[in-house]
């Protein structure tokens, strides 16, 4: 290989690994490679440099569109860097979080970027203690001492309430996801912090079981059966006056299943009820009507988690990063 690029071994070491090399070196060691149909062995190299080139997401689901489009931000960004991505679900249990960022010492990745449903104390001493670095899309305490990326989802739920406003709407309602869930706690205390600035009350809360489109049905069925609508709709009495009007809800999956809970009871959306999603999936535009929906930067999020993880990597000494995204609006045809 050398001899053919007209290069020293050492710069053809340098180029395949992706150290710096002049684009002089770097153009003759490409034609070489391509010359002499050269494969490299990845284990040799693995061995060799003592990484695996191999980095590991792990999120909670992977069916849900959020973590998709996450994925496919950190596979561009580590792809580039000539890294392999190896996705993994770690389902709601914070057991077998703990357990995935334990067995990352067994050596097949060179860092994890993990999207924890739930943290505890002992997920929290797993990454402190981990033999390999660890980025963490999500919020844990600064005193885990770890690179971070989080959602604004507190910003998110103002943005969804004061959209309503100016549409009309005062008598909302919210459907979260379980309240022990790193995004349901957050999306809760930003629900009722935003109706609290805006001087309103809630005509319904509901927790659903999970974040799911099944979730959004059975607790579309649990918020429609409350006094807060049917009350309103038997009649023009004082009841009327608390029927609900709109509806947010803590992701695009349970806001479609909402969604399709109004349309089974024959009740219009928008026109009767508007609806607000979060997380602006790819399935916030497939439905419909489409889904107006807070995007809380899921794309960018995983941008910016594959570049702290890439950063960590090269050099571990540096201070822990703790990164917000912003969110903001898509309005559709659902509000």
């Amino acid at each position: 290989m050398a001899r053919a690029a007209g290069v020293s071994v050492a710069s053809v070491s340098r180029v395949l690994n992706g150290l710096p090399a002049t684009e002089e070196m770097a153009e003759r060691v490409r034609r070489a490679v391509e010359e002499l149909g050269y494969v490299p062995d990845a284990r040799a190299r693995s061995l060799k440099v003592g990484r695996t080139f191999q980095l590991t997401l792990a999120v909670a689901d992977v069916g849900n569109p959020v973590y998709v489009t996450m994925m496919r931000a950190v596979e561009e960004v580590v792809s580039a860097a000539g890294y392999r991505l190896v996705v993994t679900t770690t389902g709601p249990d914070v057991v077998d979080e703990v357990a995935l960022v334990r067995g990352m010492a067994r050596g097949y990745a060179d860092g994890l970027v993990i999207s924890p449903l739930r943290v505890d104390d002992d997920l929290i001493k797993s990454i402190r203690e981990c033999d390999v670095p660890v980025v963490v899309a999500g919020n844990v305490p600064a005193r885990a001492g770890v690179d971070t990326v989080r959602a604004n989802s507190p910003k998110g739920m103002l943005l969804a309430v004061e959209h309503l406003l100016a549409k009309g709407r005062r008598r909302i309602a919210f459907v979260n996801g379980p309240v022990d869930t790193v995004p349901g706690s957050a999306r809760a205390k930003g629900f009722r912090e935003a109706m609290k600035a805006n001087e309103l009350q809630a005509v319904g809360e509901v927790e659903a079981a999970d974040f799911t489109f099944a979730a959004g049905r059975a607790a579309g069925k649990e918020l429609l059966g409350e006094s807060a609508y049917e009350a309103g709709s038997r009649g023009d009495g004082p009841a009327a006056t608390a029927r609900l009007d709109a509806v947010i809800c803590a992701n695009d999956l349970l806001a479609v299943g909402i969604m399709h809970e109004l349309g089974a009871r024959g009740l219009a959306v928008p026109a009767e009820v508007a609806v607000i999603g979060m997380d602006d999936s790819e399935l916030a535009e497939q439905s419909f009507p489409p889904l107006t929906s807070v995007n809380l930067g899921s794309a960018e999020r995983g941008r910016r988690a594959a570049e702290l993880l890439l950063a960590r990597i090269e050099d571990d000494s540096r201070p822990p990063r703790r990164i917000v995204v912003q969110p903001t609006l898509s309005v559709r045809s659902s509000t």
